[in-house]
């Protein structure tokens, strides 16, 4: 199969496996969140499957144009999903997570997208770009994560007549726990790729470490509001809705450093 048949599977596979879980979510009979965690993981080998022909095709990483990080950080969501749930059981919040990577998929999907495959420009012919870009990703993915569990902590703890009826995966102490776990993962990932491979591949392509190219700003600014979440619920012992509120704040600069400074701020990471 080719590159965007596998990709359209994946697609497809991830919708119906949000489908299962909301289906879950209101029948509370546990044989369709076991239905929906085995289509996503099906989902994400066939997504797999689907970046490595494009890698092959390429010759190249794939993500070097925003239809490839498009469907890699879909991946990426995939994959913290997939992880989370085995470990935390997070079934509850999964299908809105889920839709993110289909919005994510969609997006890929869209005619705007130019998905031909490129020679690459000198300065993305490094394996820096392989470490710089999937780590930092990688580390979205579960920002993203917390970013669902943190909206759901905000709605679950303003319906206390609601909160005594729900199960352990959805209360709003699980929720906060969750959230922390997500950024506890998401965090190290980012900074070690969006901070450290990123200057360490800018001075080998550049010359210089920093430069204060608009995403670079703006990737510090997100390092600095996650690792603001982190001391101050380690060190200061914050918890509940100021860390829920903190989180949201984290993702959605993360959002404009991914989508924003791309398409608004003009800088030397405009070809993403």
């Amino acid at each position: 199969m080719t590159e965007s048949a596998l990709f359209f599977c994946a697609f497809i596979l991830y919708a119906v496996s949000a489908a299962s879980l909301f289906v879950y979510l209101f029948s509370e009979k546990d044989k369709w969140a076991r239905t929906g965690y085995q289509i996503i993981f099906a989902g994400f080998i066939i997504h797999t499957a689907a970046l490595a022909a494009r890698t092959l095709e390429s010759g190249h990483a794939p993500f070097t144009n925003m239809y490839e990080s498009l469907s890699f950080l879909a991946w990426c969501g995939a994959f913290a999903y997939v992880s989370m749930e085995g470990k935390y059981k997070i079934r509850k919040a999964g299908p809105y997570f889920i839709l993110i990577i289909i919005v994510l998929m969609a997006l890929a999907s869209s005619p705007l997208m130019p998905k031909e495959v490129r020679p690459l420009m000198p300065a993305l012919q490094s394996y820096w770009l392989w470490l710089h870009v999937s780590v930092t990703l990688l580390g979205e993915a579960f920002f993203a994560m917390a970013f669902v569990t943190s909206i759901l902590y905000l709605i679950t703890k303003s319906k206390k007549s609601i909160r005594s009826k729900q199960k352990k995966d959805l209360t709003p102490e699980r929720l906060d726990f969750i959230s922390y776990k997500c950024i506890a993962v998401g965090f190290p990932l980012f900074t070690l790729g969006g901070l450290v491979f990123g200057m360490i591949w800018a001075y080998k392509a550049w010359g210089r470490y920093w430069g204060w190219d608009p995403k670079e700003v703006w990737s510090l600014i997100t390092w600095f509001v996650f690792a603001l979440y982190l001391h101050t619920r380690l060190v200061m012992g914050w918890k509940g809705k100021r860390s829920a509120i903190t989180a949201i704040i984290g993702f959605l600069a993360a959002l404009f450093t991914y989508f924003g400074v791309n398409y608004l701020l003009a800088g030397l990471h405009s070809y993403l």
